[in-house]
């Protein structure tokens, strides 16, 4: 009776690292595939850290409303080819290897995108406007996050710091005008996304 019982504590001891060593190679695959996925990172941390600069320099700048409308409406069309590389993006990864935390990722931005545009909508419904100066500080923290929460399914600190800081700009934003407010966001997008984008995408084939 003692053999057996001390079998079965054997096999459950087994089961148990078994199961803690399988869950830790999970993490080591969806860590080395959000590694290659930093050029999305990359690609969007640059679209929006230039889209808001540039933003904001245009509202302290002297150039005609033409012009300034031109401008916006190119540096706009930056985010549309961001939206069209990461479709493309995706559809060729979605043959490789797809494991259970990266599709809970996907889910995270997902929600944050149906996220940003529900707050769009209720302010509208209540406000019968948008309040810009309110929405970028909520749309700040929404990223922020999202970007916490894929530094912590992924125990990546760069990540999560990034993501924080995304939050302290996002509460610095709110006290600002508009104008300031985008620069913030310019900041946020470099700090949160540009930075550990490359850095990440630097190991991926280390």
């Amino acid at each position: 009776m003692q053999t057996k019982n001390n079998c079965i504590m054997e096999t459950s001891n087994f089961d148990e690292q078994k199961s803690i060593q399988t869950i830790h190679e999970m993490l080591q695959v969806s860590k080395r595939k959000f590694q290659s996925d930093g050029i999305l990172l990359i690609v969007w941390g640059w679209i929006m850290t230039i889209h808001y600069m540039v933003s904001f320099l245009l509202g302290y700048s002297n150039f005609t409303t033409q012009l300034k409308h031109g401008i916006k409406y190119f540096i706009t069309g930056f985010v549309f080819i961001g939206f069209a590389f990461t479709l493309y993006y995706i559809f060729r990864q979605r043959k490789k290897v797809q494991t259970y935390i990266g599709v809970s990722l996907r889910y995270v931005w997902v929600g944050m995108f149906f996220s940003l545009v529900l707050v769009n909508v209720i302010q509208f419904r209540v406000l019968q406007e948008i309040n810009f100066e309110l929405q970028h500080p909520i749309f700040m923290v929404i990223i922020a996050f999202a970007t916490v929460v894929t530094g912590g399914i992924l125990r990546y600190q760069m990540i999560v710091f990034g993501g924080i800081a995304f939050a302290l700009l996002a509460l610095i934003a709110s006290r600002l005008p508009l104008e300031s407010q985008l620069l913030m966001e310019s900041i946020a997008w470099f700090v949160a996304f540009v930075v550990p984008g490359h850095i990440l995408y630097s190991k991926r084939k280390s």
